[in-house]
């Protein structure tokens, strides 16, 4: 098959999103008699690869790299040894356009990537159980992040038991995110499918949640089959078992493809500070009329952000849950970054001695009052 002579919308890959870009990405590779191809799954340092000639399975030893931001994962976009090469190994990875990152568990503060190549961050969140609305904002921080189009589904929408109590529920999530469609959907009835199928045909989508959020269900749902193995979530709590074990990227029959990915329990922000800033862009915009440039909008004199929060115009629930997510994002660089924990630690020196400085008023008052 001469692929060099084939257009880039009736190439084998073109379902995959194969594009004019990645074409010309993979040129070299191409005059080295290599094969594109994209990242289906990754399971221990073996990967399975879509290609031209078909899916092939690839082992990753000659891209394990020191930097774990750099391992191979669902999405990539790889140049693989020809037919004939037994084994085969995957060669290179072609540069990312978007990766979505999530800090790791681990005391070293590195960085996970979930799907790389996204187009849209589905947020699957799930309206059998209470909304967490900073949970949401989480979500949103790294989908921002990323490079990628968040967007908000509220999945088992058919549980809700009247329209206006569902209405309400849609615009307590776009007020928490500002920018983003937020879909009620329902795997059961159908609802909202149609909205959701035509977004996610114009890309990659990597779909995103808990637990329990109906992630799998909604996946077959889109497919139009039952591709994806579904469990019961939990009566008590809404909360289900990972039934998705891999990130696994799937052809969708509307058009574009789509990562599912197992339930996440932690979502830690890893370097997202232009994301927290995209996720609480209203108090970003409040903070260009504070009288400080660097104002940390926690008791300083003339700060708009705290003036609109004493006012209500400013959901306090938004300002704790803004500092909450910049103050773990500047943990996690900190760990990272030389410069950034020589600054945090010239604040905490100074937040020290202004601590002592006030004690020192309060013993003095206390003192002179004494007979």
């Amino acid at each position: 098959m001469n692929l060099s002579s084939l257009s880039t919308s009736s190439h084998p890959l073109s379902l995959y999103g194969w594009d004019e870009g990645w074409e010309a990405r993979f040129a070299p590779y191409a005059e080295q008699g290599l094969l594109a191809g994209r990242v289906v799954r990754v399971d221990r340092g073996l990967c399975d690869v879509i290609t031209p000639v078909g899916t092939i399975r690839a082992d990753t030893e000659f891209v394990v790299p020191r930097d774990p931001m750099k391992v191979v994962c669902t999405g990539d976009w790889v140049a693989v040894d020809p037919e004939g090469s037994d084994p085969r190994y995957v060669r290179t990875l072609l540069p990312r356009r978007t990766a979505f990152v999530r800090s790791t568990s681990s005391k070293r503060s590195e960085g996970q990537i979930l799907a790389a190549n996204v187009d849209f961050a589905i947020i699957a969140v799930s309206l059998a159980v209470e909304l967490d609305l900073g949970r949401i904002e989480r979500f949103l921080a790294l989908a921002w992040e990323s490079g990628a189009q968040p967007l908000v589904v509220l999945t088992k929408a058919d549980l809700v038991p009247d329209a206006v109590g569902l209405s309400y529920l849609v615009q307590d999530v776009e007020t928490t995110a500002p920018g983003v469609q937020v879909l009620a959907v329902s795997s059961t009835d159908g609802d909202g499918l149609d909205v959701l199928g035509a977004v996610v045909s114009g890309g990659t989508s990597v779909l995103l949640g808990q637990s329990g959020a109906g992630k799998s269900t909604l996946a077959n749902a889109l497919l139009g089959e039952d591709v994806m193995a579904v469990q019961t979530a939990r009566d008590v709590d809404g909360k289900g078992r990972h039934t998705t074990t891999t990130r696994n990227l799937l052809v969708l029959p509307g058009g574009g493809v789509l990562i599912d990915t197992p339930g996440l329990r932690g979502v830690g922000l890893f370097d997202a500070e232009s994301g927290v800033g995209q996720v609480f862009s209203e108090i970003e915009e409040l903070a260009a009329s504070c009288r400080f440039q660097d104002c940390a909008h926690e008791a300083e004199p003339g700060c708009a952000v705290l003036a609109a929060a004493g006012s209500g115009e400013l959901p306090e629930r938004r300002l704790e849950s803004y500092r909450k997510l910049l103050r773990e994002n500047q943990r996690i660089v900190a760990k990272t970054d030389a410069r950034v924990r020589a600054e945090l630690r010239k604040e905490w020196k100074r937040r020290g001695a202004e601590g002592r400085a006030a004690m020192e008023v309060k013993r003095g008052v206390r003192g002179s009052s004494r007979p």
